[in-house]
């Protein structure tokens, strides 16, 4: 019986080589593997139509992924802007401090450049000042009125020495304020009397008792007057 079998399942072929024969009970091989696919397919529409609820948590998770990464993007951004907002007041800050510095450094150099050209311009001030009684005193001796010889050389001497000193002083800028027959002004005229007078209108200077001098733009003594009523 076994011999049977042999013959039923083996046998040579036309070039001598061994064929095996299915069995009468074995499926074909194709079948087989189409069987197997279409099982495997079924099983994973079985799967599919099983799970709905999962796959519906599964999309409900990545939306929700999604909206957390929007969310932790739109803080970010804020507090990004926050911060851009922060460096820009600081900067506006910054830009007053320094522009405040300059303004006070701008002022602060045209003030020393100021005093400086005063201090240049009016430098001659205090000497001037201390020589005007001296000038005063020379005024009045040259209106005096000289008999002898011997006097009126001393006041050509007198007059010499006058003269040299109101040159060197108009060199350095001084100069005599005009008061007779000028109005009265208090910037340069000190007001010592006041005198009716049919022949000048109120507030004319009438008389000057002593002269007044100014060092350029400078007033460094008013001059001693009398003004009309």
């Amino acid at each position: 019986m076994e011999a049977a079998e042999s013959e039923t399942n083996a046998g040579p072929d036309k070039n001598g080589e061994e064929t095996r024969k299915p069995s009468p009970n074995e499926p074909p091989a194709e079948g087989l593997k189409d069987e197997g696919k279409e099982q495997a397919e079924e099983k994973k529409e079985g799967k599919a139509k099983e799970n709905p609820e999962t796959e519906q948590q599964a999309d409900e998770g990545e939306t929700a992924k999604a909206e957390g990464e929007a969310e932790k993007l739109h803080r970010e951004k804020e507090q990004l802007e926050q911060q851009i907002d922060e460096l820009k007041r600081e900067l506006e800050e910054k830009d007053n401090r320094y522009l405040r510095l300059y303004a006070d450094f701008e002022n602060y150099k045209r003030r020393t450049r100021n005093e400086i050209e005063a201090i240049k311009k009016y430098q001659a001030q205090d000497l001037i000042a201390d020589l005007l009684p001296a000038i005063d005193n020379f005024e009045r001796a040259l209106k005096s009125e000289a008999k002898s010889d011997d006097a009126k050389n001393i006041l050509k001497g007198i007059e010499m020495v006058y003269r040299g000193m109101m040159e060197a002083l108009a060199k350095a800028g001084v100069k005599p304020i005009e008061a007779v027959g000028q109005a009265f002004d208090p910037r340069y005229h000190h007001a010592v009397m006041q005198e009716k007078s049919e022949d000048h209108p109120s507030n004319v200077v009438l008389e000057e008792f002593q002269k007044g001098y100014m060092l350029k733009d400078r007033v460094i003594r008013p001059s001693m007057v009398k003004v009309s009523e």
